[in-house]
């Protein structure tokens, strides 16, 4: 009946209890889900290493990664008995140099015990390396020397992921026996068990690792689409840049609110991840908005400016003005003074003209009802060759009431933000990054559900894209590259934005929290010229519930 109770360990030549083995079997089967579910890196290697030392009931280890196919790095290394950890979550920097797969003249090395498992692809198993002929371990001695330590056996076991590429070397030092903790040889048993973490392990770093690598490849392609926005529309990559930090920075001050009807919000990496995430990507359907709407400086431009235009009919005016003095002057000369008298104030009445319409060009916040008439009675008073000084294309631009987009070229612009909805929409988003269409698409949508482009209102909103419509509008007041405008100021962006609370156009929960902790001058001093950073008083704020 012994077979059937005891397993013969084959290195100590004892017998391994049946139940001993399914412990380990157990355990090992509760180290591969734990393994499963680790997503940090540096934990999830130190938990490999700890975890084979138990089950082989080893005193020491050291988890290796294979880098590039040339290297063999050190990433967590422990000695129990000499209170030994470095690498992994210790904190304590490995200084050990990696080890070469290769010599300088190319060949093997072979010698190095690590290097060869890794070489050969399968698990070296040595039980006392002082007895060792084929392999060097003059380190190892040196080691022992310095230290007092007796290094004695030794199992190095390659981690192969799922494509039998090793990517990484487990190796296990000084097999203790259970009941006398005398050190002996790791026997068969210990081998199939620190083979088979091994395979669980490679499987679940791989696994790590290319989840790394895809969100790698996808914050890269991120950025590949604000590089392409940045070089079609400067001002608007620098705002895509931004408006992510100014958005992190007022959802970290409603994180860390206790009181007030927001104190409940929380963020894990995870939230904060997928808010940054959705900041970067806010204005990606800019990509498709046409470059002469997105950096549209003047009322006239499309490829260029046509206030040019406009000055080279004043400059025929000016010619015909002329003529008419040197005709009135041939007929006749006796009335010189008054005919000389009416040319120049004639210059200067189209020299004042001018001056106005390039200053209409330039747009502004508000044009006002005279303005708009004086442009529409140029149009038309002044004639070049026939025909109205101005077209009717160029008298709608120059009446602009705000800004320099008209009515044609703010529905182009707004519609960037369904192009951004539509582009996210038909990404498969995994589940702790669905909320990212929502967050990025919502950053135009209004509290009282006058917003763009589903016109959604405060309690049909999450916190994150309330959040994010904040950030939006600050970062347009304040920004000093924009080609239509020059940034303003702390205290009027303040006030601008506290009316925007007032209208109900912004959430005043998070207003209130972007005025008290002060979000807006951690901002201004990261991103604002001196200039712009001037004195604020809380209390003069629009819509500021102090």
């Amino acid at each position: 009946m012994k077979g059937d109770t005891m397993q013969e360990n084959h290195v100590s030549g004892k017998s391994v209890p049946i139940a001993d083995i399914f412990r380990w079997i157990e355990e090992l089967n509760h180290i591969g889900a734990a393994l499963s579910s680790q997503r940090d890196i540096g934990m999830l290697l130190e938990t490999i290493l700890l975890a084979a030392m138990k089950i082989v009931n080893a005193d020491g280890g050291t988890l290796y990664r294979v880098v590039n196919g040339k290297w063999i790095q050190f990433e967590t290394l422990r000695t129990d008995s000499l209170g030994i950890a470095m690498g992994g979550t210790t904190g304590k920097e490995i200084t050990f140099p990696p080890i070469p797969l290769y010599k300088d003249n190319g060949e093997p090395n072979d010698s190095l015990v690590v290097a060869h498992a890794v070489l050969g692809g399968s698990t070296i198993n040595i039980r006392d390396v002082y007895q060792e002929k084929d392999f060097d371990f003059s380190g190892t001695r040196k080691f022992d020397e310095m230290t007092g330590y007796r290094s004695r056996s030794f199992l190095t076991v390659p981690m192969k992921n799922h494509e039998q590429e090793i990517i990484g070397v487990l190796q296990l030092i000084n097999a203790m026996d259970r009941e006398t903790g005398e050190i002996v040889g790791f026997s068969e048993v210990d081998q199939s068990f620190a083979e088979s973490l091994a395979s669980q392990a490679a499987i679940a770093l791989t696994n790590r690792q290319l989840i790394l690598q895809l969100e790698e490849l996808f914050e890269s392609f991120i950025k590949v689409i604000n590089y392409a926005i940045e070089r079609k529309s400067e001002y608007t990559g620098k705002h895509l840049e931004r408006v992510p930090e100014l958005t992190m920075m007022l959802a970290e001050a409603v994180h860390a609110a206790d009181e007030g009807p927001l104190r409940d919000f929380q963020m894990t990496e995870r939230d904060r991840k997928e808010l940054r995430l959705a900041g970067l990507l806010h204005d990606c359907g800019k990509i498709v908005t046409p470059v002469h709407v997105v950096d549209k400086s003047t009322k006239l431009e499309t490829i260029f400016d046509r206030i040019h235009t406009v000055e080279v009919k004043f400059g025929v005016l000016r010619r015909d003005a002329e003529i008419g003095y040197l005709k009135g002057m041939i007929a006749a000369p006796e009335k010189k003074p008054e005919l000389e008298r009416d040319y120049r104030a004639a210059l200067a009445q189209l020299d004042e003209d001018m001056a106005f319409l390039k200053k209409c060009n330039m747009g502004g916040e508000f044009m006002s009802d005279a303005d708009v008439a004086r442009v529409k009675d140029l149009a038309v008073r002044h004639k070049v060759d026939g025909e109205n000084l101005l077209s009717e294309n160029e008298v709608d631009n120059l009446t602009i009431r705000r800004g320099t987009l008209n009515a044609a070229e703010r529905q182009i612009i707004n519609d960037h933000i369904r192009d951004t909805i539509d582009m996210l929409e038909a990404l498969p988003w995994p589940n702790r990054l669905k909320n990212v269409p929502e967050y990025a698409g919502g950053h135009h949508e209004k509290m009282d559900g006058t917003g763009y482009p589903k016109g959604l209102k405060r309690d049909e909103m999450s916190v994150q894209a309330r959040i994010m419509g904040i950030a939006d509008i600050f970062e347009a007041l304040t920004a000093k590259d924009r080609p239509y405008k020059k940034g303003k100021t702390l205290s009027e962006s303040l006030a601008i934005l506290g009316k925007f609370c007032l209208d109900n156009h912004i959430d005043p929960d998070l207003f209130d929290i972007f005025v008290s902790r002060r979000v807006y001058l951690d901002y201004a001093n990261q991103f604002m010229s001196p200039e712009q950073i001037d004195e604020v008083d809380p209390a003069k704020i629009p819509g500021y519930r102090m």
